[in-house]
């Protein structure tokens, strides 16, 4: 059977097939956004503080509107980090979401606007067992329109409408938190437009 124009074998739309953000290889598909440290090894992403001690930011070159991300990460040091959604940046200024990537206690996987409202979910204590500190974790973003849903290692964090957000327009980004001593590992960073 041949596949229908337009469309890829099976009849599938090649645009939905999920896309690996992250090569294993190299940053290619990213920029960096201020003077923090980004770096492959041992085909995972590192993120580290800098001598400034500043906000840190690998944003992809892409805008992603609608999508369901799924990253693993672990935190060996500090590990105050979280990946932004539909951001824009001017200098190291954000405009836009995170979901909390952060120490024990601390909200991960609930939802901060910076520079903005500040929280607009944090998590409730009896969930703040999910996160395994030092020890592989899996994130599961959820964007579409102005709904947004987040899981930590399977369990649902946030499920969130919200006016604002649906208008929102811009890239992914991985964050250094300020303040220096932080290291967190990133890898199987995989995006499927919705």
């Amino acid at each position: 059977m041949a596949a229908v124009a337009g469309n890829g074998p099976g009849g599938e739309d090649p645009a939905k097939k999920p896309v690996k953000l992250f090569n294993g290889k190299n940053l290619s598909g990213w920029r960096v956004v201020g003077t923090e440290k980004w770096y492959v090894d041992k085909g995972e992403l590192v993120c580290e503080s800098g001598p400034d001690k500043g906000y840190g930011y690998l944003a992809t070159d892409k805008f992603y509107k609608n999508f369901d991300l799924t990253a693993q990460f672990k935190q060996e040091s500090e590990g105050n980090s979280g990946i932004f959604f539909r951001s824009t940046f001017e200098g190291t200024k954000v405009s836009g979401w995170q979901v909390e990537v952060a120490p024990p206690n601390h909200d991960t996987g609930g939802i901060y606007e910076s520079y903005g409202r500040n929280w607009l979910v944090q998590i409730p204590a009896e969930k703040e067992d999910i996160l395994k500190y030092g020890e592989w974790n899996t994130m599961r973003i959820r964007v579409n329109g102005d709904h947004v849903q987040t899981w930590l290692n399977g369990q649902p964090m946030v499920d969130l409408t919200d006016e604002k957000i649906g208008r929102g327009e811009g890239a992914i980004a991985l964050q250094i938190h300020d303040g220096g001593g932080i290291k967190v590992r990133w890898k199987n960073l995989v995006l499927e437009e919705l």
